[in-house]
């Protein structure tokens, strides 16, 4: 009796033996043995051949050799038969026990926005100015009126206000603008509006150096309010000027400007009747 080795534990078994007496392996290639060791055994031993042809053997071991090939052909495809069902029992195992987690989510950050607290109440001179404290600009909002001779204030309506970064008379002196003869540079802008005709070449001198000084501007509604957004806090001049008749009114006011709501209650500005200095 031979001895054969296991293919799956390597245990020496009995070349006679169904299946290894270790891991209990069926063993396929086992009746194969007894053809391998009568090869052995008959060019070992040449005097028991009982005078069969010598040349019979040569085809004796090639189909020997072709034997021992396909049997070792079929217990190779079996050994990988087997690994191959262990390897699928092992994935279908890792599967069952795989757990799906599904994929985390980033929520967006959540901003609070900061309490608003109360207005506050800031005196500006010759006004009256509610501020409420907002992130950095200012609102203004304007309310003119002018009185006139025996009558009650009116509105100043569709008129432009203007903040400036200086008064009127430093601008116009600094810009070299010459009032009418015998006339203050105020009294010269009145003329101008009044008496665009003949005093138009002063008018188109002065507002070309004003403009240069203009900060915000807003025109006056039919109720004589004007709203002027997004101000700087800062100090201005408040600059504005109406018509009504010969008369006109004009308003050149230094005001502060502060962080939120600014209202401008203009105390009603008299009217300045004029005489035609040409007759």
């Amino acid at each position: 009796m031979s001895l054969l080795h296991c293919p799956e534990c390597g245990h020496e078994v009995s070349n006679t033996a169904a299946a290894c007496p270790n891991c209990a392996r069926p063993l396929i290639a086992a009746p194969a043995a007894p053809v391998v060791e009568r090869k052995v055994v008959v060019v070992e031993n040449p005097d028991d051949r009982n005078g069969f042809p010598t040349w019979a053997f040569i085809p004796i071991g090639i189909l020997s050799l072709i034997l021992v090939v396909v049997m070792y052909a079929l217990f190779v495809r079996n050994d990988n038969t087997d690994a191959n069902q262990h390897t699928n029992i092992n994935v279908n195992t890792s599967r069952q026990t795989t757990t799906s987690v599904p994929p985390t989510r980033s929520e967006p950050p959540i901003t609070l926005a900061p309490p608003s607290a109360p207005p506050s109440t800031v005196a500006v001179p010759g006004s009256q100015t509610s501020v409420a404290e907002s992130p950095t600009k200012g609102k203004v909002s304007i309310v003119a009126k002018m009185t006139v001779k025996n009558g009650p204030p009116q509105a100043v309506r569709n008129e432009k206000f203007y903040l400036l970064d200086q008064d009127v008379e430093t601008i116009l002196s600094s810009a070299g603008v010459n009032p009418v003869e015998g006339q203050s540079l105020t009294n010269s802008l009145g003329l101008s509006l009044v008496f665009p005709d003949r005093y138009g070449d002063f008018n188109r001198k002065a507002f070309s150096a004003i403009k240069k000084h203009i900060k915000y501007s807003g025109q006056t509604d039919g109720s004589g309010k004007a709203n002027l957004s997004g101000v700087d806090p800062n100090s201005y001049y408040l600059f504005g000027m109406t018509r009504a008749g010969h008369g006109f009114t004009v308003w050149n006011s230094p005001v502060a400007v502060q962080v939120g709501d600014n209202i401008l209650n203009l105390s009603p500005q008299s009217l300045t009747e004029i005489t035609d200095p040409a007759g």
